[in-house]
């Protein structure tokens, strides 16, 4: 991390290394500072005048692009002042894709002024006036004092403005939960997403089951979806005092849905069709604090590293251990990140300044990986998480958006249904352009290369009516009376525009990362390419040139 940040944050060593990042700011409702402090700057003729650091404390420049804004004051404006500040809200929301930072009291140059009590209540109370001119919420995340150079106590204020676009009905975040068996995945969502603590013997994680053999193994084979909203005060809205998930998504102007994978090495293959299918903007790493790195954690990481999705990670069942053990699990963690093949930056989150901060932190650079340490059963730290997923800003930032949108339409379908008095429906992700009720499709290739048409009759999101779905939304589509015995998993429905192609055979270049036999001509092997998974025959490997690596031809069958 910018030692800059490091410095700003308080400065203090976490256990193993890991930077820190809470220092003296206090977190709203936190109770107090969770700092630790640091000895004051000197100047060679003494100390600064009523012993302040002579060394003033500075934030990066601010950025042009992206939803961080920084500014000093916002003290009664001119109505030209407004309009342009307005506009610049504006900006910076579709820059973070509905949400946006302010820091009250810094410079544009990242010098931490800070402002007196009146100036700081007039400032907040000019941009909650702007807030409502564009139709947005504001939260205080945290304030901090500020002592530099000034007799009189001063303080900056940092701000999470949300509005959710006109054209979405909420923010939305996927999530992937990766882990090794019986590390307390489902239990850990069913806890989130219930509202209710689990009661050690897994009672939390039985809402979240599709099969039977699930609820009797108690072990997760195939891939469910859960919700978690939050309104826009930052409040958790889940499936306690008994909503629906139509309330829920009523209720939320952000959501996350997670994507519960399958932690057992038998069913590691449909992991990697839930990583590489529905498309993730981030992991969440489940490691049990008992076991710690152990069965298909690794293979987890290594999923997640070599398909780019960033991930944190989350150190479950403290309950069931001495802090010494759970001390050496996460230090465990610490030594593997660090290690040449990760390259990552561990990051413990021990309080919910650190939990803002990771959350923003996270969002910047793919190299940070934070680290929570919680309890399913007493509810340790849960909190931390929750504030965490609230402040976690989209990782893909709006010209990507917008580039994608105005691709031609491209439908992965990943599941099929037939629903009564509805007829066939398909559920996947929208990979490109925008798909709206009435659209008029192809989708294939069926067995013979062809492609057919159909019409989409009506779009779900979340359990709930949608009439436009977005690139990188995931939905279910109803398709009316189309034959389901012509649909399989690893479609696409595309616009007839594309002249949609196929091929059978296809170059690749691939880096052989372990195997337990040869591997050579003939070999057989499973593709697994965005929701397509396909058994492929090597047909001639390509020997390197110059010490570069040539790609391999590949035969699919």
């Amino acid at each position: 991390m910018d030692s800059r940040v490091s410095e700003l944050f308080g400065g203090c060593c976490r256990p193993g290394g890991g930077p820190a990042v809470g220092g003296t700011l206090k977190a709203r409702g936190a109770g107090g500072s969770s700092g630790c402090g640091g000895p004051k700057g000197k100047k060679k003729n003494g100390r600064n005048r009523g012993g302040k650091a002579n060394n003033p404390p500075y934030l990066p420049p601010e950025a042009e692009d992206g939803n961080i804004e920084y500014k000093l004051k916002l003290v009664n404006p001119s109505q030209y002042r407004f309009e342009h500040l307005v506009t610049q809200m504006k900006w910076r929301l579709q820059e973070g894709r509905g949400e946006a930072v302010y820091q009250i009291g810094v410079e544009d140059n990242g010098l931490l002024v800070g402002l007196a009590e009146e100036e700081m209540r007039a400032s907040l109370k000019t941009l909650h006036r702007m807030a409502e001119k564009v139709g947005a919420d504001i939260t205080v995340l945290r304030e901090r004092e500020v002592d530099y150079d000034s007799d009189m106590p001063r303080k900056i204020t940092e701000v999470l403005v949300r509005k959710v676009p006109d054209n979405q009905q909420f923010l939305d975040l996927r999530v992937a939960v990766l882990g090794n068996v019986d590390s307390g995945k489902s239990t850990l969502l069913g806890v989130l997403t219930q509202g209710e603590l689990d009661n050690g013997r897994g009672r939390a994680r039985l809402n979240l089951f599709r099969h039977l053999h699930e609820i009797q193994s108690g072990r997760t084979s195939s891939i469910s979806f859960e919700i978690l909203g939050f309104n826009s005060k930052g409040e958790v809205v889940n499936y306690s005092d008994s909503r629906t998930a139509e309330e829920i998504c009523e209720s939320s102007s952000k959501m996350i849905t997670f994507i519960d994978l399958a932690g057992h090495h038998k069913y590691l293959h449909t992991t990697i069709f839930g990583l590489t299918s529905y498309c993730p903007d981030c992991a969440l790493l489940l490691v049990s604090a008992n076991t710690g790195i152990a069965g298909t954690t690794r293979e987890h990481l290594g999923l997640a590293l070599a398909l780019k999705v960033p991930f944190f990670i989350v150190v479950s069942k403290v309950d069931l251990c001495a802090k010494t053990t759970v001390e050496r699990t996460v230090r465990q963690l610490e030594r593997v990140l660090k290690q040449p093949g990760c390259h990552k930056v561990p990051m413990l989150v021990t309080s919910e300044d650190d939990a803002v901060t990771a959350a923003q932190q996270f969002a910047q650079s793919p190299n940070v990986t934070p680290i929570f340490t919680l309890s399913s059963v007493s509810g340790e730290s849960l909190d931390l998480l929750k504030v965490f997923l609230n402040i976690l800003p989209p990782l893909t930032n709006s010209k990507e958006q917008e580039e994608l949108m105005q691709q031609l339409t491209e439908f992965q379908v990943d599941e099929i249904y037939t629903v009564p008095e509805v007829g066939t429906v398909v559920g996947g992700t929208l990979s490109s352009g925008i798909c709206r009720e009435g659209d008029q499709l192809v989708v294939g290739p069926t067995d013979d290369g062809c492609f057919l048409e159909l019409r989409v009759c009506s779009i779900q999101r979340n359990r709930s009516a949608c009439r436009v779905l977005r690139a990188g939304q995931a939905a279910t589509l109803a398709l009316g009376d189309f034959d389901r015995a012509l649909l399989r998993k690893g479609m696409v429905m595309v616009s007839p525009e594309m002249n949609p192609t196929i091929c059978s055979v296809f170059e690749a270049e691939i880096v052989l990362l372990f195997h337990a036999t040869t591997f050579r001509r003939g070999f057989q092997v499973t593709v697994h390419v965005g929701n397509v998974r396909q058994t492929a025959v090597v047909e001639k490997i390509h020997a390197k040139l110059f010490g570069r690596r040539i790609p391999e031809k590949w035969l699919l069958s």
